[in-house]
């Protein structure tokens, strides 16, 4: 792969850069941006990614006729590079552009993509996913909600768990079992709902770290018509898996983990061991430099799969050696940054002895989601061996 930009690539660079330096939000302090009440923080994003979409800045891979413009992977690559420079805000409509509005485009209908596609890319409506239950978490296919067809409708029973954003929602992408007596991987079919239908009930999940972003989804006699269908009916696991291919090249896109390493670097500056800063101690060294050649992996295997679809290939499971590798290695940095602090680790935001706010701490138990959300760091594995190294099934 040429790791050299062409020309056009170049003038796309500093396009962007010169609209996110005359258009970033005044004031915006990306430092303690967290630090912000999460009904706050949401409408700044809103309002962000409004201000993004009026000069099409957001899906921009996305098809023209639908408001995106058509970028390149390439281009892409430079938007999510340009954005992480500046430290820009995360766009309001999280799954909806990463997962949900990627699947409509593969599998919905022409109406379905005039509808739903130009509202995504607005904010105008924030999407969900309907994935995991109860007792279907990590495997998926033993799903238990159902959708029974009722004339022009399906009508649907059951719950969903660990929904994200569901209670800030207008719609979900709800999968479902539409044939109780197919082989579990069969049988499932994929529903646009809206989520003020009647019988759409949410609960929200208080995590460890105290947020609220996560919710229970009960579905009790929710009409949906059939017209919500999104791809072929009984055959929504190819949907599926068209879905949690994009959430796992969004998740290991490396960005995340070169800010939480570049975090860590002014930490390790910022403490002190036996009376000099903590980064030149040869032990603490030698594990920056070790997260720094881990960060370098990351990215070298996010051009490899760059490489393999612009050759015209979907994303693959080539997506799950980032998404294990990143999730694993935010956590350890996370770890590592919150021994570096010592006693101080302890702190949380709103003590006036923290560090960093009590960034550390917070991080230290946020990112362990990332090993759960989007398939556990075990199936990533487990997709590895099998669809990757070909290893042989177990007994």
């Amino acid at each position: 792969m040429d790791f050299n930009f062409t020309p056009e690539e170049e003038a796309f660079r500093q396009e962007l850069r010169a609209w996110l330096h005359s258009h970033l939000p005044a004031g915006y302090d990306p430092e303690h941006f967290d630090d912000i009440d999460a009904d706050a923080r949401f409408e700044y994003q809103r309002a962000w990614q409004k201000t993004a979409h009026q000069d099409r800045w957001v899906g921009i891979h996305w098809p023209e006729e639908y408001g995106g413009r058509n970028a390149s992977l390439m281009e892409m690559f430079i938007f999510n590079q340009e954005l992480h420079r500046v430290h820009a805000p995360r766009f309001a409509n999280t799954l909806g552009l990463m997962m949900s509005g990627p699947t409509l485009i593969h599998w919905g209908t022409e109406e379905q993509k005039k509808r739903y596609l130009p509202r995504i890319l607005s904010g105008d409506e924030i999407w969900c996913e309907g994935l995991s239950e109860p007792g279907a978490g990590s495997d998926l296919a033993s799903m238990q909600t159902r959708a029974v067809e009722d004339g022009d409708y399906f009508v649907v029973n059951g719950q969903k768990v660990w929904t994200s954003f569901a209670h800030r929602a207008d719609f979900i992408q709800l999968f479902v079992r539409t044939d109780p007596d197919a082989p579990k991987h069969r049988g499932i079919s994929c529903l646009a709902v809206d989520m003020k239908t009647p019988g759409v009930t949410i609960r929200p999940l208080v995590q460890m770290t105290g947020d609220s972003e996560f919710n229970e989804v009960f579905f009790e006699e929710v009409r949906v018509p059939k017209t919500n269908l999104i791809g072929p009916k009984n055959e929504g696991w190819k949907v599926l898996v068209t879905t949690l291919m994009h959430e796992r090249a969004g998740i290991g896109s490396g960005l995340p983990v070169h800010r939480q390493f570049s975090e860590l670097l002014k930490v390790s500056k910022e403490v002190e061991i036996n009376g000099r800063p903590a980064c030149e101690d040869p032990a603490v060294r030698q594990q920056l430099a070790q997260f720094a050649i881990e960060c370098k992996a990351i990215t070298y295997n996010m051009f490899r799969s760059f490489s393999k679809r612009l050759k015209g290939n979907p994303p693959g499971p080539e997506g799950s050696v980032n998404k294990l590798a990143g999730s694993e290695l935010n956590m350890r940095l996370a770890r590592f940054a919150t021994e570096l602090l010592g006693p101080y680790a302890q702190l949380t935001q709103g003590s006036r002895y923290t560090i960093d706010n009590g960034r550390w701490p917070r991080a230290a138990l946020w990112y362990r989601l990332l090993t759960i959300g989007g398939g556990t760091s075990e199936i990533q594995k487990n997709i590895l061996g099998d669809r990757v190294l070909g290893l042989p099934k177990g007994s």
